[in-house]
This record gives C-alpha cells, structure tokens and sequence, in this order.
C-alpha cells in the first residue's frame, strides 16, 4: 500500500476528490497525513472528517524556507510517505525537499503545460485568447510548473467564458485525472526518462 502525504493551503477540493477515488477504490494507496501553513485551511476540516491525521506548521516559525520544508519532511518520513500531493498548497518547494522526494512530489496545474505557468492561469489564458486550455499533472522540480508531464485534459474555452467560469470548467477535469494520476504512480506504471514520463 502506497502512503500519501497531502500538502494543501486552501479549500482541499482536489484533496476531497483524492479521498473520494480512495474510499471508490480507484487509488490503491491512502493518505497518512495532511500538512499545512494555513491553519484555517478547509482543506484540514476535509482530512478531519475522513479520520485522516493532519497538521498546522506556521512558516513563522521557521528562519527560512529549507527549514519550513525539514520540519515537513519530518512529518512525511515519521508516516513512511512514498508520495506527496501537492492540493492547493500555494508555497515553492525548497531544492532540500526536492531531492528528498525527486519524482515523488505530484503537482496539478489549472493550464496546458508549457503554456501558463504560475499564479492566475485562467486569467492568462482569457487574456491571451486561447481556444483550448485545460489542467496538467506533473511532476515537481526545482521550477515553477516545470517539472516532466503525467497526465494533461483539455477544456474548450468558450467566447463568453471568465476567469471564474473558466476556473471552474477546469477544476472538474482536474478532480478526474489527479486520482488517475496518482493511481498510475501507486501502480509502478510511470517511468521518468529526462523531461519525459512513460506510463508502462
């Protein structure tokens, strides 16, 4: 059994879409633990609800970024994780949990990879005027949404179409291939070659 550890700042929608494909049996793995920086997270009550272990860490407290993430990582070894999940979870990453976890840290971004990266990606592609964008899983490196693709779905982007209603045509796809995503890593099925991931 694959262990989980779940990293989230927000509502924890994907994280409730993860515990739902779990209890479907869809995930052959479970979450041990959700960590985050937000102590009023929604995400938290989600993983308290289902029985699942969870803590606050308070960036605060810490001196600096490395230091945040060994106090994480401390967490995620005390639980034997063999994957995190980042849902939500609005801080980079430090290069020291990186290559703790190289090819282990899964990220969802609400865009078509390469294609907006960062912060407001539905605005940027309102903005830019693009037919189709979507949401991509990847893996996480030293970059910001940079790291080798896993699994990409596409959303049609309609004239009328905001931000919002963009943002939210998204999320539905996002909640479908992040379980898939993960499944396929609980699995032994995917296989990084450089900036390339091969599903066996």
């Amino acid at each position: 059994m694959i262990n989980i550890g779940v990293l989230v700042s927000g509502r924890g929608t994907n994280l409730q879409a993860i515990i739902e494909a779990i209890k479907e049996g869809k995930i052959e793995g479970k979450i041990s633990i959700v960590i985050s920086d937000n102590r009023d997270a929604f995400a938290l009550k989600r993983a308290e609800q289902n029985n699942i272990e969870t803590r606050y860490i308070n960036f605060k407290s810490f001196e600096n970024r490395e230091d945040y993430d060994k106090k994480i990582v401390e967490y995620l070894k005390e639980k034997d994780v063999d994957l995190v999940v980042l849902a939500g979870y609005m801080r980079i990453l430090s290069p020291y949990f990186i290559k703790m976890y190289k090819n282990k840290i899964m990220n969802i971004h609400p865009a078509l990879l390469p294609s907006f990266p960062g912060l407001h990606a539905q605005r940027q592609a309102i903005e830019y005027g693009v037919k189709i964008s979507g949401c991509t899983v990847h893996f996480v490196d030293e970059g910001v949404d940079s790291g080798p693709i896993i699994l990409q779905k596409e959303v049609e982007v309609k004239d009328d179409d905001t931000e919002e209603s963009l943002a939210e045509k998204i999320l539905k796809e996002e909640h479908q291939i992040y379980p898939q995503a993960i499944q396929l890593f609980c699995q032994g099925r995917l296989i990084v070659k450089g900036r390339k991931v091969f599903i066996k």
